[in-house]
């Protein structure tokens, strides 16, 4: 019995948001007619905090808006911009999309992998950057494209990656 209850304990360790999270996310859930139709912003939120999306994150978030974890979980693995892992404290989306891919992203992705020595899904050593494909940015018009953190980039060359990346060093 006793070994029981210490289990459980571990189970249902308590789950947590901080304050200001759960301010933030009280006034996006004022905005729509169900808790649950919170649950992106919510993720957003903690994740601007916290970097990434933990499994602690999911149960929390999900107690919070009186949703399981699993409903949670499927949308915060659906969204490409929520990280389900930790990321670097700059995250680098190349562009991949057909248009991208016309103007020759494939320059662009060898060129950062090279400068930074990490492939897609990777961070490099010293935690600065995570780079990650993205299938679309919305500028077509002007591709190639690549976004770090929110700031948008188009016409990329490979001789402007440098300043673009001094940026956040």
């Amino acid at each position: 019995m006793i070994m029981q209850q210490i289990h459980t304990k571990e189970i249902t360790k308590p789950e947590y948001l901080t304050d200001l999270e759960r301010n933030e996310i009280d006034h996006e859930v004022a905005l729509v007619p169900h808790k649950s139709a919170a649950v992106i912003e919510a993720l957003k939120i903690v994740q601007h905090y916290r970097g990434w999306i933990s499994d602690d994150s999911v149960n929390a978030i999900a107690a919070y808006l009186q949703m399981s974890a699993a409903e949670v979980d499927s949308v915060a693995t659906f969204y490409n911009l929520i990280f389900r892992k930790p990321v670097g404290r700059h995250v680098i989306l190349v562009c991949d999309s057909i248009s991208c891919y016309v103007m020759k992203y494939g320059d662009i992705y060898k060129a950062l992998q090279e400068k930074l020595k990490i492939r897609f899904g990777e961070t490099t050593g010293d935690q600065c950057f995570t780079l990650l494909p993205n299938c679309c940015l919305g500028c077509c018009d002007h591709a190639p494209a690549l976004m770090i953190d929110n700031d948008l980039y188009k016409d990329v060359t490979i001789d402007m990656l440098d300043r673009i990346l001094t940026k956040y060093t």
